[in-house]
Formats: C-alpha cells, structure tokens, sequence
C-alpha cells in the first residue's frame, strides 16, 4: 500500500470518532496511523478474501473502522494498485470497558449492523462462529488458564480455513517488552480501566500452547518497531 493511500484511510477511517469526542478522535488517528497491525491485515492472503470478523477486546472498533474504510475506497476505485482490501461480511466486537465501547459504538454507528460491538469479557462472552478473529495485545490480561480455555473456544469458533490473528508481546524480548507494559498499562489507565496485572510468555511458550490446541501457525510477524517487543501470529485450526 502507497504511503497516500495510507494516509486516505487514516483519515477516512478515524473521521467518524470525532462525534464520540475529541479523545476518541485523536486515539483512533494515533493508532490507526503508528500501529503497524492495521496495514498488515491488508496484506494479500493474511486472512480470507470474504469473512465474518469476531475482534476480541476491541476497543473502539479501530479494526472494524479501518477495514470497512478500506472496502469503500476499493468499491468507489480509488484503490490503485495494492492488493484488494477484504470483505468484510459482518464485524462483532466485544470490548470489556463501557466507556470505551461508548466511544465504538458512536465511532461506527454510520455502519448499522454490519459492525456490532458489545460490552462484555471475552473470557466468558459467547463467541459464536466467525472466519476471523483478532485478538490484539489483549489475551496477556487473562490469567494463563482462561488463556487457554479461551484460545480452545477460539478454536472451535473458527469455520474451516478460518484465521486467528493474535499478537502478543514476547517476554523473552528484554528491555523493548518492559517498554510495551508500561504503554499497555497507561493506554489501559486513561481508557477507563484499572491498572491490570499481566500474564505474559515468551514467543516459544505462545507457540507450544497454539500447537497443543491444534493451531497451525502460519506467519509470524516481529511488530516490534521502536521500543516494543510485538509479534503477530497468524494461525489455523488444524
């Protein structure tokens, strides 16, 4: 993707925030443009050309704003030369904190019931069925048997061929993965929550625990950038 077209979609996806608040705006502007996990979902062949997406603590539904965006460029041909973006057939978002799904809810309103976001725990939320689901830096706040319970769930939810997309950070990666808690904890603090205790292992440790549950993993992707330890990993049910 062009840096120009990047740019487009920024602003084309973060534009509805600004009737949740000046915040929620400028939230969605600063992830959307410094998170490099949003173009990476937008690489040909990373998850299904056509899909339902379930995005598990998905806060404001950056994820659903972002590739519905991309969807409406591509059908007006304003897409040039990248990759066709995914179709997106239906968005369910569960988000944990009222506030926070507050500011999705009227951030995505425009979209009816093509993204819907719901307040509730994805450790005990019913997940119904889907071909994506997206876990964001997220599965690292549940303690390691519900993260493991939920990745079983998770499994069963998937349709075949369906894709998991979860990224975590990688204990093992020092100085940089102590950088990426502290911004865990402050983005968690000024979004309304408490300060949340972590339950974090290293990348190998992920990758047994997947394998065990009959995930097959397909890529992994360092996102680690300037200062943090990310890795994307995109698995299937086996």
């Amino acid at each position: 993707m062009d840096r120009e077209l990047r740019a487009q979609l920024i602003d084309d996806a973060s534009a509805p925030y600004w009737s949740a608040g000046r915040w929620a705006y400028h939230f969605a502007r600063g992830k959307l443009g410094g998170d490099p996990y949003f173009s990476a979902v937008l690489e040909g062949g990373l998850v299904p050309r056509s899909a339902r997406y379930l995005d598990l603590g998905c806060g404001q539904g950056l994820l659903a704003a972002w590739l519905l965006a991309a969807a409406k460029r591509y059908s007006r041909g304003e897409w040039g030369a990248a990759d066709a973006p995914p179709h997106v057939r239906s968005y369910r978002g569960i988000e944990l904190l009222p506030k926070v799904a507050q500011r999705g809810w009227t951030g995505l309103k425009a979209h009816g019931d093509r993204a819907v976001l719901e307040v509730g725990d994805m450790a005990r939320a019913v997940l119904g069925e889907a071909e994506v689901v997206s876990m964001m830096d997220v599965i690292h706040y549940l303690v390691p048997a519900e993260q493991e319970a939920l990745l079983r769930r998770v499994r069963a939810a998937l349709a075949p061929t369906g894709v998991l997309l979860l990224r975590v950070g990688d204990a093992a990666g020092g100085i940089p993965f102590r950088v990426s808690q502290v911004t865990d904890r402050t983005v968690t603090l000024f979004l309304g929550g408490e300060i949340p205790r972590m339950y974090c292992r290293r990348f190998g440790e992920w990758q047994t625990l997947l394998e065990s549950l009959a995930f097959s993993i397909n890529k992994v992707m360092p996102m680690g950038g300037v200062g943090f330890a990310n890795v994307l990993i995109v698995a299937t049910a086996q």
